[in-house]
């Protein structure tokens, strides 16, 4: 993810050191520090310039490819580039191992430019120049495609006929595009029968059913759901699979109760999705105005999401903990970032999702600590934790004042937002943790546990969610007890069978000074 939207980056004639006739980019300390995925980036790319960890530089003559050898830590020293075709979005590669973006080897090799280091000229490689045309053919289609472009558009009498060619061309589309989605609805009600009646054999035969051979039978269904188009059946099906294993190895108790919260998210599912194509056939609904919309296979553009009216624009953002797991039910790792709105105080969370298959191709996403501007902010249909996603932000400092705003807007009473977390999570389609910030007295020990009790005397008992980090031992080990008193606290509601109540899952502690991570 790019940070920044537009760093009105100039191009202007290079000097003595690059040769007569090379053009080089004009670039600024303050675009390298707003490209950069955080602070300790930037300073490690400048401090790699700085101390000249480069023994190769060249660029080409019209100033839009760089390319740097830069010494590290490998065996090998790591070829980084910068592709500056559209100056707006520069597009950078690293042979290295980081999973940041741009790496500091990339910000570097910026330095390098800002700093006015000699490159020699180079032609711009075959590779690049492919990709390079791959890309401006996409654009092209693009355009093609879009109403009132084309030869012609702009002009008086021209411009009408292009308009009545694209409007018939439009309706032809419309109508393909029509059937198209007819056949998958068709084919998804036909995979989510075979789905509910599964779901129906399990509810009258019971769980127990599925041990054994019949686990094969089940995982051939879970990939034939993948056939008709029902990824998130699909999910639940290998989920329940997995739970149903893990019963039969340690018999848990635990893992049969899973199984249970899945087969009935699993039946939810089915009867929604169901209705919810019904109307899609017979034209009563909006095809994308649900989350059963990405259940169903559907894949979210965030030029749809503003469309549908769920964006914001000027967001400021702070990112408050950071985790990464493994889904095994999905084969995907999942990069969570939770973020609040310094202004409303609301709990947002930032997925980066990376398929086994395809993790050579997909960035991993890394902790952020600061603030993000977000110019426009799209959100995901759904209660709860809203998922949001955005092209461009520029990254700067926590401050005093975000600190301030969200302590100042976290809710008093953790009896109100129980309360409120209990109605929410008794809807099967919900996830099970609802994030929340909330304001504390003290955190102490109690007789179960970890006890937090806010200033009206309302209590509720820290845990840690099954399967995340222990971030209760993390509050206990804390240099400062003072942390322990008249803070914010960010933390998760969910339900703890064991317990049998609703506990409390703590993240992070604001104050007003900082932001004290207990998940990273």
């Amino acid at each position: 993810m790019l940070r920044g939207k537009n760093f009105g980056i100039a191009v202007s004639r290079f000097q003595e050191s690059g040769g007569k006739g090379m053009y080089m980019q004009q670039i600024t300390e303050q675009q390298i520090l707003a490209l950069a995925p955080n602070p300790a980036a930037a300073a490690n790319g400048k401090k790699i310039s700085q101390k000249g960890g480069f023994v190769r530089l060249e660029a080409s003559a019209d100033g839009t490819f760089y390319l740097g050898e830069c010494q590290g830590s490998g065996k090998s020293n790591y070829i980084t580039t910068a592709d500056y075709i559209k100056p707006e979005a520069p597009v950078f590669r690293c042979s290295c191992p980081s999973r940041q973006f741009p790496c500091k080897h990339s910000l570097a090799l910026l330095y390098e430019i800002l700093y006015g280091k000699k490159f020699a000229s180079c032609e711009i490689p075959e590779d690049i120049l492919k990709k390079r045309e791959k890309k401006q053919a996409r654009t092209v289609r693009a355009q093609e495609a879009a109403p009132g472009t084309g030869e012609g558009a702009g002009n008086g009498q021209g411009e009408t006929a292009i308009r009545e060619e694209g409007s018939g061309a439009r309706k032809k589309s419309s109508s393909a595009g029509k059937a198209v989605r007819t056949r998958k609805w068709k084919k998804q009600l036909e995979g989510l029968d075979l789905a509910q009646k599964l779901v129906r054999e399990l509810l009258d035969a019971g769980l127990g059913t599925m041990g054994g051979a019949a686990l094969k039978t089940y995982r051939d269904l879970a990939k034939q759901l993948g056939d008709y188009y029902l990824p998130g059946p699909q999910r639940l099906l290998n989920r329940l699979i997995l739970e149903i294993e893990a019963f039969q190895k340690d018999q848990e108790e635990a893992h049969y109760d899973n199984a249970l919260d899945v087969l009935e998210k699993l039946w939810t599912l089915v009867k929604k999705s169901r209705s919810y194509l019904q109307d899609q056939l017979e034209g009563r609904g909006e095809e994308t105005a649900t989350p059963l919309y990405e259940e169903l296979g559907g894949i979210w553009k965030l030029s749809e999401l503003e469309a549908a009216g769920c964006s914001r624009s000027n967001v400021r953002l702070v990112q408050l903990a950071f985790w990464v797991e493994y889904d095994e039910a999905r084969k995907e790792y999942i990069d969570t970032g939770y973020w609040v709105e310094p202004g409303t105080g609301e709990v947002t969370l930032t997925l980066n999702y990376r398929p086994l298959k395809a993790l050579k191709y997909v960035k991993q996403e890394d902790s952020f600590f600061g603030a993000m501007e977000v110019e426009t902010m799209c959100r995901y249909p759904g209660d709860g934790n809203c998922r949001v996603r955005w092209d461009h932000g520029i990254a700067g400092e926590a401050t005093a004042a975000d600190l301030a705003q969200i302590r100042s807007l976290a809710p008093k009473s953790v009896a109100a937002e129980a309360k409120a977390a209990k109605n929410l999570l008794k809807n099967a389609m919900e996830d099970p943790i609802l994030y929340r910030l909330v304001a504390y007295d003290q955190i102490g020990q109690g007789e179960s546990g970890l006890v937090l009790r806010d200033s009206q005397g309302g209590t509720i008992l820290l845990g840690d969610y099954p399967g995340r980090e222990s971030t209760t031992e993390r509050l206990r080990t804390l240099p400062d007890s003072r942390l322990l008193q008249g803070q914010v606290l960010l933390g998760g509601f969910y339900y703890d069978r064991d317990a049998r109540r609703l506990l409390f899952w703590p993240l992070s502690i604001v104050t007003g000074e900082g932001i004290v991570r207990l998940l990273y």
